[in-house]
């Protein structure tokens, strides 16, 4: 398969404990951040590398709430299929769920609940996707690394030596953010993934499977780049706050999946007018209709 048709998978499963009881009846990604569901922030990296085939992967008993929100893309001029994850057993799983959608193609990895922000996050997106072989995972500098899965450098810290999950004594203080590039080999290294001692098919442990065959890539995020965990009512409020202040300030929107379409040439004016006009009483849809004038 081209390299240029890698499909992406969004997991958007688990239960949201963290943000109980605000998700007791309600799937976490379908949390606003500011003035959009919390699931348009990843969709929106997938569509900004370039990947136009997507699969949701979500507990059964939220698809329909899904399907609701985003529909099946085609008015993004994307593609968009839903997968059921009947428990959460681990990010790795998702490669076992999507195998079929897959198809050995080569694929791109986000978590529902992450943002990520930067004036070069395109071209740092479309240079993993241009690379076929093996993994490519995204580093970025924390300050409580060892609430994640934190990266080990030899001497050049883009080579990686170990991914640790959550270690009490970080050996660095770059976590690994929540969007994985990976080759057509995927699926079957995470059929052969053995469960860790909470039951889960452990990202970390797949990761390191490419490390060991010297096939893991790391892409450090610097100074002008942001990424956000939402998964907390913290961090929640703390990304809403963040958009709020970007959008303000400079009338940029973040997450904005019908600008970014738009701009790909994925839809046409009379397309983008259409979406401006169903959100025609909110600022968002004022945004899109100026953008329809601007360009």
């Amino acid at each position: 398969m081209n390299k240029k048709e890698r499909k992406g998978i969004l997991l958007s499963g688990g239960l949201g404990s963290r943000l109980f009881p605000i998700t007791k009846g309600l799937s976490k990604q379908l949390m606003p951040i500011y003035d959009k569901p919390m699931v348009y922030f990843p969709l929106s990296v997938l569509m900004l590398a370039g990947i136009r085939d997507i699969a949701l992967i979500t507990n059964p008993e939220n698809i329909g709430l899904y399907k609701k929100v985003l529909e099946d893309g085609s008015q993004w001029g994307i593609n968009l299929t839903y997968l059921s994850q009947p428990s959460p057993d681990g990010i790795a799983q998702a490669y076992i769920l999507a195998e079929d959608f897959l198809k050995g193609s080569t694929s791109a990895l986000i978590l529902g609940d992450n943002l990520f922000y930067g004036d070069k996050l395109s071209d740092l997106l479309i240079k993993a996707n241009n690379n076929e072989h093996g993994a490519t995972i995204f580093g970025y500098r924390v300050s409580n690394p060892s609430e994640y899965g934190v990266i080990r450098y030899g001497e050049n810290e883009n080579i990686a030596l170990e991914i640790q999950e959550k270690p009490a004594k970080p050996p660095s203080n770059y976590a690994v953010s929540g969007l994985y590039f990976f080759d057509n080999d995927v699926c079957e290294k995470a059929k052969n993934l053995k469960p860790s001692k909470r039951g889960e098919l452990e990202i970390t442990c797949l990761l390191n499977s490419y490390l060991r065959d010297h096939n893991l890539n790391v892409i450090n995020m610097g100074r002008g780049y942001t990424w956000l965990d939402t998964g907390t009512h913290e961090s929640l409020l703390d990304a809403g706050n963040f958009v709020r202040t970007i959008q303000k300030r400079q009338g940029l929107h973040i997450g904005s999946p019908d600008e970014i379409s738009y701009q790909k040439g994925w839809i046409d004016k009379e397309q983008l007018i259409k979406r401006a006009n169903l959100f025609d009483k909110t600022s968002y849809g004022k945004y899109l209709e100026q953008i329809s004038l601007d360009f």
